[in-house]
Parts: structure tokens; C-alpha cells; sequence
């Protein structure tokens, strides 16, 4: 049998009092695909980078086979030293490797070389990551979260290039669709110790949840051996004082290993807070198109977004993803067109780019406001600690800096935050990115009991088609289209994929007006009393929702109720039958809006 590539035995690290990993071992032979995976700040990172040769190590072994070469992607990439990407991913060759396949890869990847790197977005920074990592052909691959940050195209692009190579990989990504499709054998680091499995991702998480149910019943049979032990020691003990003394020895023995037991890590609890039910229709865009100088982002687009929809939309980076969020939201005006939102509207937004985060402040200051120990969720106070266990950070990292944490911790604090707000419209922007596979099976059950609406941005294929009723898709050149289902479903519909549609495009370009004409001449075209109807109910729909808020900000005054219980009684009373009124309103004006357009 041929040495392995890659060897590392017995690997252990501290970190301050808290030891990271212990005993962990990871083998790699030629042509091999091992996918790392484990909890956010598990030490997956850590691994790859003592298997990289980056940082040292407290004990154990490493082993690297003479004369092979070896290309390590970090998370987060450093191109400040050089001058433009070219000379970033050129710096990465060795003397005998072939400048024209750093040059290929980087226009596979959309970049000309010459982009500076104070000017990338973190996309593009990890594309220029790429090629610099993937140019010279090594013999091992070891590739930290290469998905983050890029689109669906490019990710698609990358799987395809990662199948065609030969060498050695190892993987570390949260992505299923990704990891099913690379994997071949799984390494799964838990609680500092690594555990191997010879199969894809397919079989793992059936695998993973058989081995902690195994080690709970091992901790329960210990359990009922120490209750028997103790019961010997207090009414069995006999004289025979050097048969005591070792079944003595034997009990304490056993006490040990049951405090030394590690159980397995918790699961973040994700609850959404309910506002008042929104309105039937949530979303009303009608022909709204964007330009931003010769570039249109978005052209004559018309969608509607009802009560209880999960739209996902879906693009590659620079479709505008994020201007038809602003769209979506009013944040920002179309050029031309409407957008109406629907009434009672609570909206949490989660963003991206994760601005609202002061990286010098404290995660309970953060989650608190600094102003106490107490976070408000759902209009009851709760202890700051006792919330960041909610979402698995430990009691004492409440003093942590935000800018020190990881991304994966950095995305379950955004989430603690936009989660202690009710609201019956969640917009998020990449939730997913360096969340851990267990975060993300919970975010998608929560969106799934959630009763409100959610709008997302994602580039992760299998939570779109986990959540998502529909896919709102760009197809380039400011046209969008929405497809039902999620993004296979999406797939199935275009029928061969995103240069297939490109194709149809082309072909149908030339003549589009012809082919709208018939369409626009079969509309069956309602009645003059039901245009009377539809301009009506739009004016009164409007009046509704002013008296709505209006009834809103008088039941909102802190006093009411205390000092006139009836008129508290008859507001209310008021603001339910407005809200019913105002749905049938909504149903009936949707009913007309679609007989009107056909």
C-alpha cells in the first residue's frame, strides 16, 4: 500500500486553559476527497492549517511526503502585499508550473488580473484566491470554506473544476450540495477529536447522529455501574479489607471517567417572534425597472409577494440582488413603475455585509445595547447569558470582542439580534454564509414554522430548495423571471441549466413583440363597472391602512388602558374589524388586478 500524502497523528493544541483539539489524526492519500466538518469553532481551521504547515502544534506528528507539493486556500486571503491580482496569483507559482493556467483560471473566474486589491469585494478576493491556489496542479489540495463569498455560477464552475483534477483534496465547507457532489470519505472533528467515515455526505449525518446516540447510552450504562458500586460501598462492605480497597479504587475510577465524559454539544434554539399578521399581499411591484447610468439592474419587472410566500432570489454577483432587495423594501425608487407594500408590516432585515456589528464591542453589549444585562425578547426580559446559550456561545466569551469572533459566530449573533424583534417579514440577505450544517438544519426548520413572509438572497442550493416556494432568477440584462419551487425545481423548468436559457434568449430576442401581441389582443378584459371597482378599492385599501396606523399609535400610548378602559376596548375593537376589512379589500383588489391582466 502506498505511504499517504498527508499523516497527522495524535494532534493537540490548547488554546488558553480549553484544550482545542486532542489526539486528532487526518490521513490523505493520492486522488483521495475528504470533507472536514464539524461545529463553528471546532477547530476545523486550526487543522487545516497545522496540516499546512502554517502554525505549530503542542504534541503529536505530521508527515508530509517528500517531493509532493501542496496549495493551502485560507479563509480569509491577504492580497495587501501585492501590486494587482495578477501578481498575487503569479507569486504562487513554482518555477516549473505554467503562467498560462493562472491566467485561464482567472478569466474562468471573471477577473482580468489588473483589479487592485484594496478594491475587491470579498467575492472577488476569493476568486483571486482561487486561481492562485488551483494554478499549479499540486499534489494535495487543502481548501478552507472555498465557496463562501461567490455566486452559483462560480460555484458550479468550481465543483466541476475540483472533478476534473486528480490530486489529493481536503475540504472544508458547510455547503450540502457542494459537499455531496466532492465527497468521498468524511472526517468529522468533534469536541477535539476526530472521527473518520469511508463514504460521501449522503451517509454522514445518519452516520453522525447513530455515534452520539451510542455514546449517551454508554453514559447512562456508566451511570447504573457507579449507582451499583456506591450501593456495595454503603451497605456491602465486608472485611476482607484488600478486596475493598480495589473495588474502591474501581468506583473512584469510575467517578473520574464520568466527569471527564464529554457529552455532545448542544443545538442552538432559533424562535422567531410573531407580529401582527401583515396584510394578504406583502409585495405589489408593477413594471418597476432600475438603471444605474448605461447599466440596467432591473427592467419592467412586475411579481407579487402574498402572506406566507418564501421567495428566494437568485443571481450571479452583479445581477442586483441586493437593489431589488432595496426595491422590494422602498429603500430605494425605481425608475419607473411602483412598488406597494402591504399593510401591518413588521420587517427584520439580516445583512450580509454584517454592518450592524461593532467589532470593538462586547457580544453582551452588543446583544444588550450596553446599557444592562438584560435582553428584551418578545416584551420579557431575559438574562444576557442565558440568551447566548440560545445560540451556543459560552458564559464566559459575553466580554469577547465582536471583531474577534468567527464568521460562523459572527452569523449566529446577527441571528440572536434580528430574532429578539417580532416581525411577520424576514429579508435576508445570505443568512447561510459560515453557518454550521446543525445552524442551518434549524434556521430552515424555524423558516419553515414561521408564519410570516421571507424574503432571501442565497447562494446555497440545497437550504433554497429546502425553504423557498418560489425562485425569483436573474437572466441578465436587467430580466428577471420567477420559477416555482426551489432551485432544482428552477433548474427542471429552464430546462438545461443558465447557458441553455442563454441560448433560448438568443433565439427568441429577435422577435418579441410579435409574440406578445396575440397574448395581449386574447385578454379577456373586465368590465367597466369592476375598473370602477378595482380604482375604488385602491383608494379605500389606502384609507384603511392610514386609520389602521393611526388606531396603532393611539393603542401604543403606555396610559390608555389605565386611565379610559373603554376607549382602550373600543379601539381595539376598531382596529380588528378595520384589519378584516382591509384583507377582504386586498383579496378582492387581487382578484381584479389578475382578471385585468389576464
Amino acid at each position: 500500500m502506498a505511504p499517504p500524502l498527508l499523516l497527522l497523528t495524535d494532534i493537540s493544541v490548547t488554546l488558553g486553559a480549553a484544550p482545542l483539539l486532542e489526539r486528532a489524526t487526518l490521513s490523505l492519500g493520492a486522488g483521495e476527497r475528504v470533507c472536514l466538518v464539524g461545529r463553528n469553532g471546532s477547530g476545523k481551521s486550526t487543522l487545516l492549517k497545522i496540516a499546512s504547515g502554517e502554525i505549530p502544534f503542542d504534541s503529536g506528528t505530521r508527515f508530509f511526503q517528500p517531493g509532493a507539493t501542496m496549495r493551502y486556500l485560507p479563509q480569509e486571503p491577504d492580497l495587501s502585499a501585492f501590486a494587482n491580482v495578477m501578481a498575487y496569483v503569479l507569486a504562487g507559482l513554482g518555477p516549473n508550473d505554467d503562467e498560462y493556467r493562472a491566467r485561464y483560471l482567472l478569466g474562468e473566474l471573471g477577473l482580468s488580473g489588473d483589479e487592485k486589491p484594496g478594491h475587491l469585494s470579498g467575492g472577488e478576493a476569493r476568486r483571486a484566491a482561487l486561481a492562485r491556489t488551483l494554478a499549479p496542479e499540486p499534489d494535495l489540495l487543502l481548501l478552507d470554506e472555498p465557496t463562501n463569498h461567490l455566486d452559483l455560477p462560480a460555484i458550479e464552475w468550481l465543483e466541476g473544476e475540483l472533478k476534473s483534477l486528480s490530486c489529493g483534496l481536503v475540504l472544508i465547507s458547510h455547503d450540502r450540495r457542494f459537499l455531496e457532489n466532492l465527497s468521498r470519505a468524511m472526517v468529522w472533528l468533534d469536541r477535539g477529536q476526530t472521527k473518520r467515515l469511508d463514504r460521501s455526505f449522503a451517509h454522514f449525518e445518519a452516520w453522525r447522529d447513530e455515534v452520539l446516540e451510542q455514546e449517551e447510552q454508554e453514559f447512562h450504562k456508566l451511570g447504573r455501574k457507579i449507582a451499583r458500586e456506591e450501593d456495595w460501598l454503603r451497605y456491602g462492605v465486608t472485611a476482607r479489607r484488600k478486596r475493598n480497597v480495589k473495588r474502591l479504587a474501581g468506583l473512584q475510577s469510575l467517578r473520574a471517567e464520568r466527569r471527564n465524559f464529554t457529552h455532545k454539544l448542544g443545538l442552538a434554539k432559533l424562535a422567531s417572534l410573531d407580529a401582527a399578521t401583515s396584510g394578504k399581499i406583502v409585495v405589489d411591484a408593477d413594471g418597476i425597472s432600475k438603471s444605474f447610468g448605461e447599466k440596467r439592474v432591473v427592467d419592467n419587472l412586475t411579481f407579487r409577494v402574498l402572506r406566507g410566500d418564501r421567495l428566494g432570489i437568485v443571481g450571479p454577483n452583479g445581477a442586483g440582488k441586493s437593489t431589488l432587495l432595496k426595491l422590494i423594501l422602498g429603500q430605494l425608487a425605481p425608475d419607473c413603475g411602483a412598488v406597494r407594500l402591504g399593510s401591518a408590516l413588521d420587517v427584520v432585515t439580516l445583512d450580509q455585509q454584517r454592518a450592524d456589528l461593532n467589532p470593538t464591542a462586547s457580544l453582551a453589549d452588543t446583544l444588550t445595547g450596553g446599557t444592562s444585562d438584560q435582553v428584551v425578547v418578545g416584551g420579557q426580559a431575559r438574562h444576557v447569558i442565558g440568551y447566548m446559550k440560545d445560540f451556543l456561545f459560552k458564559p464566559e466569551q459575553a466580554r469577547t470582542p465582536v471583531g474577534t469572533l468567527s464568521g460562523g459566530e459572527r452569523g449566529r449573533l446577527l441571528l440572536a439580534l434580528a430574532l429578539t424583534k417580532p416581525s411577520n417579514l424576514l429579508v435576508l440577505d445570505e443568512p447561510t454564509n459560515d453557518l454550521d450544517l446543525e445552524t442551518l438544519d434549524l434556521l430552515q426548520e424555524m423558516l419553515g414554522d414561521y408564519p410570516g413572509t421571507v424574503v432571501v438572497v442565497s447562494h446555497d442550493r440545497d437550504f433554497l430548495d429546502r425553504v423557498c416556494t418560489s425562485v425569483l432568477m436573474s437572466e441578465g440584462r436587467g430580466r428577471w423571471v420567477e420559477y416555482a419551487g426551489g432551485y432544482a425545481d428552477m433548474l427542471a423548468q429552464r430546462g438545461a441549466g443558465v447557458e441553455a436559457a442563454k441560448a433560448e434568449k438568443t433565439e427568441k430576442k429577435p422577435a418579441p413583440k410579435p409574440a406578445q401581441a396575440p397574448a395581449a389582443a386574447a385578454r379577456p378584459k373586465i368590465s367597466f363597472k369592476e375598473q370602477h371597482e378595482l380604482k375604488q378599492l385602491t383608494g379605500d385599501i389606502a384609507r384603511m391602512q392610514t386609520q389602521m396606523a393611526g388606531l396603532e399609535e393611539r393603542l401604543a400610548a403606555p396610559d390608555l388602558y389605565t386611565k379610559d378602559p373603554k376607549q382602550f376596548a373600543a379601539a381595539t375593537a376598531a382596529l380588528a374589524e378595520l384589519h378584516a376589512r382591509l384583507e377582504k379589500a386586498e383579496e378582492r383588489w387581487l382578484e381584479l388586478e389578475m382578471l385585468k391582466d389576464g
